[in-house]
């Protein structure tokens, strides 16, 4: 049976709203409590986000690798969901404690907690996101689970991002450092009720035709080899986005003509020499699909993650009501949930490529127009906000579904199915674009010299804000609609791909 019952698809949203408990707190929250509670430079909150991209460069992949590897009663992915529940809570509420050290200790601990929340959160998420990949094999209702995980994950993140400056104040009461830790406490304890939920009313039906299981431990030291070759390319990006110099962009320039010259002599290799996990690399670079996904998942990210970000600024000093953030948060997150809903329907008239560059283009000319929306006409900055996060809300939710109708492309084409690293690399792109997104939302308060602690240095970074709020992020849109607009798969492929595999899937 294809059609998934109703009560498994709301247990699988609720997997997605207990980690946006962390995701959009992180996203929302993260940055303005590093800068104005805890006391570290917008400069060095930025540089901490980025460096925290490299282990996600390693650990979604590896996690993607074990997950795929994995053999247990419980399926492939679920237990993952299960037992890294408590861990992402606990980091959860270490993230946002404020310990009494000097300020190079605060740092330190910034990065040991934020590394320790990510890496709890990849090995939640990837299996996680895999999961809907293996729940159905029809893309149709793949979609509609998708829209389904999305109203979770919006839901989630209306409890966190709407309610965390009340919950702040009111556990608080005027210290905000006590009154972040204990609303991560409630947060925390949710969070794993949640994960509990989906795992226990979820199940894995998909079992592909041919497959690629090997020895993990090979295959992992085989990884191991080719570990400078992931993280390289991050730590060039990285370096060059925060620098912005000659000596950083000749060293991104040449480390990406070495990557490319190594990537063609992977591909031109015999496919019986390679290994199971060279295999699975050079599937996913032979994948078109997945490599246009690859891009449209970062610059989503980019999009919306600095909308998010600058939120709590924007309200804080160009609005001058902080908590009025929560209530716009609300808004935007009650529209968000119409809109996933809206995709599975939406994505049957238009198809699921057209629906995508439509959502792309109309949300990035709202956007843009908070560049002229007076920040005391509340009004329209909550219709303008609304309306562009009701077409944002289907990016995510149809670039999960179409991930996994790439994963469907590759076995049809190769034989080989690699659901977790295929969805790993769609979180780790998600991640990525979240992380350099708050940082450059931070760079940029930065370059306008901002600093949290001061507050002679807000008038002169109140323009930053504003193009935070429109221009800048309306670019990533307009980038990944012009991008989707080569990405191959259309309905009728799709619907093809899916008719081919339940035909060889039902002769095994």
């Amino acid at each position: 049976m294809n059609k998934l019952p109703l009560y498994e698809k709301v247990g699988y949203a609720m997997g997605d709203a207990g980690a946006n408990l962390v995701w959009r707190g992180a996203l929302a929250y993260l940055a303005v409590f590093y800068t104005d509670t805890f006391g570290i430079s917008a400069a060095a909150a930025a540089m901490l986000f980025l460096v925290v991209r490299l282990s996600d460069g390693v650990t979604d992949i590896i996690m993607g690798m074990i997950a795929d590897r994995t053999q247990s009663r419980f399926g492939k992915f679920r237990p993952w969901i299960l037992y890294s529940a408590p861990f992402l809570g606990l980091f959860m509420v270490l993230c946002f404690t404020t310990p009494d050290f000097s300020t190079t200790n605060k740092l330190i601990y910034a990065y040991v907690t934020y590394i320790g929340l990510t890496l709890a959160y990849t090995v939640s998420n990837v299996p996680y996101s895999a999961l809907m990949g293996v729940m159905t094999p029809d893309d149709t209702e793949r979609t509609k689970l998708s829209g389904f995980r999305f109203a979770g994950a919006f839901t989630g993140g209306l409890l966190v991002m709407g309610f965390l400056p009340e919950l702040v104040a009111f556990f608080g009461g005027g210290d905000d450092a006590k009154g972040y830790q204990l609303t991560m406490y409630l947060f925390a304890s949710l969070l794993i009720i949640l994960m509990i939920i989906t795992f226990a009313t979820t199940k894995e039906r998909v079992t592909p035709h041919a497959s690629n299981e090997g020895n993990l431990k090979s295959e992992l030291f085989d990884l191991t080899k080719s570990l400078p070759f992931i993280i390289l390319p991050l730590l060039a990006t990285t370096l060059f986005f925060y620098y912005r110099d000659l000596y950083s962009g000749v060293f991104f320039a040449l480390v990406m003509a070495a990557m490319t010259f190594v990537i063609k002599k992977l591909l031109n290799k015999d496919k019986q020499s390679l290994t199971g996990s060279q295999r699975d690399m050079v599937d996913l670079l032979t994948n078109k699909p997945w490599l246009v996904l690859l891009g449209i998942g970062f610059l989503t990210m980019m999009f919306n993650g600095i909308k998010y970000g600058v939120i709590a600024y924007y309200f804080k000093y160009h609005v001058a009501n902080e908590l009025m953030a929560g209530q716009y948060f609300i808004a935007l997150l009650v529209v968000s949930i119409l809109g996933a809903l809206a995709t599975g329907k939406l994505a049957e008239i238009m198809g699921k490529r057209n629906l995508f560059i439509a959502s792309l283009m109309l949300s990035g000319i709202l956007t843009t127009a908070f560049y002229w929306v007076p920040s005391d006409n509340l009004v329209a900055v909550f219709t303008f906000g609304c309306a562009a996060e009701f077409f944002a809300a289907m990016m995510p939710t149809l670039f999960f579904s179409m991930l996994g109708d790439s994963a469907d492309y590759s076995e049809w084409k190769n034989k080989r199915r690699a659901t977790g690293l295929i969805y790993s690399a769609g979180t780790f792109v998600q991640k990525t674009g979240g992380g350099f997104a708050g940082a450059l939302v931070l760079v940029v308060l930065a370059g306008y010299g901002y600093n949290g602690m001061d507050e002679l240095t807000i008038t002169q970074a109140l323009p930053g804000m504003q193009l935070l709020m429109s221009w800048i992020p309306a670019a990533f849109a307009f980038l990944g609609a012009a991008l989707m607009l080569i990405y191959p798969l259309t309905s009728a492929m799709t619907q093809k791909i899916t008719e081919d595999l339940a035909i060889r899937r039902s002769n095994v």
